[in-house]
């Protein structure tokens, strides 16, 4: 009796043991259908950056092929609030236009004006050139004092008839003669271009022919021009 019970009873295990286990044998891939499921999709697991051994490891495993996580994109800062008070370009612009006539006279330009007024600088006006140094004018020289010069030492004024003082008078008195000097005190007279002539102490100009007829004679030395 006991025999065919023990025998019936393993029939009865085996018979359970492939009725569970077999639906999992029959599930499971073989590796050659796990490769030709990745590279079906082989761009997607790709993509995924899911490698061909990983995925045929976890396929055979029956265990879904999970993605790597997707890194988490960093937040961009937001841009910091404009400061409080700040004025636009076109505020500045208005402000500036406002006082034209006196930005121009302080020499602010447009451009200059909004920069500052931007940041909130006050707005400088540029440094005034320095004055210019009044160049000093040049001292006028002092007058030269006339120094009184003493006419040359003249023969004694003549005082007898046909003697001049100049030349030009006896000149005038006979132009178509020789004017002579005569030497009043020696009584020779001299011709023009020598070196007595009109120098002597005592003397005057006269006309040739006159000297000669008041008995004056001619220098020896000199000859007649």
């Amino acid at each position: 009796m006991k025999a065919p019970f023990f025998v019936a009873a393993c029939a009865v295990f085996l018979a359970t043991f492939v009725s569970i286990s077999s639906p999992s044998i029959a599930q499971q891939k073989t590796v050659k259908q796990c490769q030709d499921e990745w590279r079906a999709n082989k761009v997607e697991n790709q993509a995924k950056g899911i490698k061909e051994k990983d995925y045929v490891a976890q396929c055979r495993g029956e265990t879904a092929a999970t993605p790597p996580a997707a890194p988490v994109p960093q937040a961009t800062p937001a841009p910091p609030p404009p400061s409080a008070g700040r004025k636009t370009a076109k505020e500045c612009r208005a402000e500036w236009q406002a006082n034209k006539a006196d930005n121009q006279a302080k020499g602010i330009t447009e451009k200059q004006y909004v920069e500052q007024c931007r940041t909130g600088g006050a707005t400088a006006a540029p440094a005034p050139a320095p004055a210019a140094t009044p160049t000093p004018a040049p001292a006028r020289p002092a007058p030269a004092t006339p120094v009184a010069t003493q006419p040359p030492a003249t023969a004694t004024a003549p005082g007898g008839a046909g003697q001049y003082r100049t030349e030009a008078e006896a000149k005038g008195h006979c132009p178509a003669d020789t004017v002579v000097w005569i030497n009043l005190k020696s009584k020779v007279y001299h011709f023009a271009g020598t070196k007595n002539y009109g120098t002597t102490k005592e003397g005057a100009y006269m006309c040739e022919k006159e000297a000669a007829a008041q008995g004056d004679r001619a220098s020896k030395s000199e000859h007649h021009p």
